[in-house]
């Protein structure tokens, strides 16, 4: 083993490929900050524990693994979040047809609760087989016949028996001659938080871009667009930002980059926008259509396939990217452009309108279109990231396809595929692999639903609705016919105030939310993440798939429109408060608590503290917050609440912060760290105990 740093290693198998996500990785590997890390659990695998063989099919590798052994990882599952005893095929597909494992973000990394993370380093379509099979001669010692069967169902002959059996992880890299294998040490949580110190810290998005975003109907004109935003005004929704569906360009699928006929004054629409304090957002995807005015100097540093009549560009090299990077900054970023939205970069094996390549396509790299599917994605946000760098602001963007070593990138994940319990395992699931999931409000079945999602995406990485099919806003009208027609629910009153709330909410736990964002890029602690990740050694956590850690001290438990108004909660050991009633729970079981459609349950320990600010309509560079500090039961706790302008990039990697601090049954105190902003006017403290 080669050591890269405290308690991450590097095994070299056979002779690599060059072109791997650690090769194009272009942030460094925060070593100051791993070594600071403890390691509480060493690994339970060694070296000598690791077998390999490399002959003409690739690369395969076997290493043992325990019967009660948990697996979590690979990326942003949305079928399961317990990988053990599952397949997971690492390939980039929009539409996964069950639990194979293939997804928008797949990721060739799991974490085992035996105390270690493993990582291969590859871009082909790895096989990784968590405990299903076992190699030749594993159970020639075992004799046992005749044995009564009482286990009557699939799961149990099936996945109940990973506990009865020994197994092995097998992983299979097809096509290469060699691949590095990295191994990090600890719980699952430093696992966790080396692997995103490893892509180079979690990113620091813009406070803006944590408030409320809307993606208008897709068929919005510019006047349309102004008349909304006028519209959320005068209805009191704090909207940040409005996202452009494809209409905004004279051609897509594939791409102009143009503005179309139905937007003849884009300045003015901004200059009216940025007024309001409104912030716009741009719908795009890299296939180069023949009138987009860069088309004739791309095409040398484009693949040997077209999709949709357009061409796809190697961002794996420095010309297509330069191209690129240079006609966005010039078009759309130095006019106030404050984001993009990447769609369509995700593969598409089973859709009918299919925006997929061949897997032997070939790229002026030297990439093959198996290569590029999994790494194009995550080279699109590297591309649209720099042109923000290199205009010196933060942005906060969406993006459908993401992959290995990208948590220093300030892309969000999104789809409308899934249904609400799938958008929730995501929730979980995505941490796991320094991965941002957005749970999209879109098709809703009827108010109900409405609220349901509307109170999940609020307590995301990213709160945005998605109107791209609809006029007018889902709180006026959900049925998809109706809102094309102009009629208004019968009860839309009572939905725009309780989606307001919401938002309202959102906008309060913005500077909370964005201290989250800090200890991401500071410590590699996801700011959405599993229970698992606070309590990794608590063995009814690992089953949770429906409850998540929204920052630093909230567990948020969604309900969904099939759920009605009950659920169950699991609080582990320790005193719990419910953060809007207050009422103090002791864990270590399982409550059935209920929230009426316009209520969530979500859940503090003794010793939170949680800043609350009151509500803004859009975060502008003069913003100050006055706030309130919520502090929860007797015991001590800490928060530190980041205060910088939180728009413009921070070269100087210090970030000023005010700390809160409690000892045991005492007042709350705090002490300023560094040079603050004066973003935040504390209003007072309030104790609940």
């Amino acid at each position: 083993m080669e050591r890269i740093a405290k308690g991450i290693y590097r095994i070299r198998i056979g002779k690599p490929e060059q072109l791997t996500p650690v090769y194009f990785k272009e942030t460094s590997v925060r070593k100051a900050e791993i070594e600071q890390l403890p390691i509480s659990k060493k690994a339970g695998i060694q070296q000598e524990d690791i077998h390999f063989t490399v002959g003409n099919q690739g690369v395969h590798i076997n290493l043992p693994m325990q019967g009660t052994e948990d697996i979590y990882g690979f990326g942003l599952q949305l079928f399961s979040v317990n990988q053990a005893g599952l397949r997971r095929l690492i390939k980039v597909n929009s539409d996964p047809p069950c639990d194979t494992g293939e997804n928008h973000a797949p990721v060739p990394f799991y974490i085992s609760t035996s105390g270690y993370g493993l990582f291969v380093d590859t871009y082909r379509y790895a096989e990784f087989y968590m405990g299903t099979n076992t190699l030749r001669g594993s159970s020639s010692h075992m004799t046992r016949e005749n044995k009564k069967h009482e286990e009557f169902s699939e799961e149990a002959l099936y996945s109940l028996r990973r506990f009865k059996e020994e197994r092995e992880v097998i992983i299979d890299v097809p096509a290469v001659q060699g691949v590095d294998v990295y191994l990090f040490e600890g719980n699952v949580r430093e696992v966790v938080q080396r692997y995103n110190l490893f892509s180079g810290g979690g990113c620091v998005p813009p406070m803006w871009g944590l408030g409320i975003w809307y993606r208008t109907y897709g068929g919005s004109s510019q006047q349309d667009v102004l008349k909304m935003a006028e519209a959320f005004q005068y209805d009191q929704m704090p909207i940040e930002v409005l996202g452009l569906e494809p209409g905004w360009q004279s051609h897509t699928y594939s791409c102009s980059y143009k503005w179309s006929n139905l937007f003849p004054n884009p300045e003015i629409m901004l200059t009216e926008l940025q007024k309001k304090g409104i912030k716009i957002n741009l719908w795009e995807h890299a296939f180069v259509y023949p009138t987009a005015p860069f088309y004739n100097e791309i095409m040398p540093y484009c693949g040997d396939v077209e999709v949709w009549n357009g061409l796809v560009p190697d961002f794996a090299l420095p010309e297509a990217r330069e191209i690129f990077e240079d006609y966005h900054y010039r078009e759309f970023v130095e006019k106030g452009i404050a984001g993009f939205k990447l769609d369509e970069c995700d593969n598409s094996d089973y859709n009918q309108s299919n925006w997929s390549y061949r897997s032997s396509a070939q790229f002026p790299s030297g990439m093959d279109g198996e290569q590029m599917h999994s790494g194009i994605g995550v080279f699109y946000q590297g591309v649209i990231n720099a042109v923000y760098k290199r205009a010196g602001k933060r942005t906060y963007s969406q993006i459908r396809s993401s992959g290995a070593l990208a948590s220093s990138y300030p892309f969000v994940l999104y789809s409308d595929l899934y249904d609400h319990k799938q958008f929730v395992k995501g929730m979980t699931t995505s941490g796991f692999s320094g991965l941002l999931w957005c749970p999209e409000v879109r098709d809703c079945a009827d108010g109900k639903d409405l609220l349901r999602r509307i109170e999940t995406v609020m307590f995301s990485a990213h709160a945005l609705i998605n109107s791209w099919r609809i006029p007018n806003p889902p709180w006026k009208q959900v049925d998809i016919q109706k809102n094309l027609a102009g009629e208004e629910m019968m009860d839309a009153r009572y939905y725009t105030d309780v989606c307001r709330n919401f938002m309202n909410l959102r906008m309060q736990l913005l500077p909370y939310l964005y201290s989250a964002f800090l200890e991401y890029h500071l410590y590699g602690i996801p700011p959405v993440r599993s229970m698992i990740l606070e309590f990794p050694d608590d063995e009814q956590v690992r089953r949770i798939e429906d409850q998540y850690y929204f920052g630093k001290s909230m567990v948020v438990c969604p309900l969904t429109r099939e759920d009605g108004v009950e659920r169950e909660v699991y609080l582990p050991e320790g005193s719990w408060f419910h953060f809007f009633t207050k009422e103090r729970y002791e864990g270590g079981k399982t409550f059935r608590i209920s929230a009426d459609y316009n209520e969530i349950p979500i859940f503090v320990g003794d010793g939170a503290i949680i800043p609350l600010a009151q509500p803004v309509a859009a975060v502008r560079d003069d913003t100050v917050f006055d706030m309130d500090i919520h502090v929860f039961g007797r015991y001590a706790g800490t928060f530190r609440l980041y205060q910088d302008d939180a728009a413009e990039l921070n070269e100087s990697r210090e970030w000023p912060f005010v700390e809160f601090s409690r000892e045991r049954g005492e007042n709350l105190k705090y002490e300023t760290r560094g040079k603050t902003c004066g973003r935040y006017r504390i209003s007072g403290v309030n104790y609940w105990q």
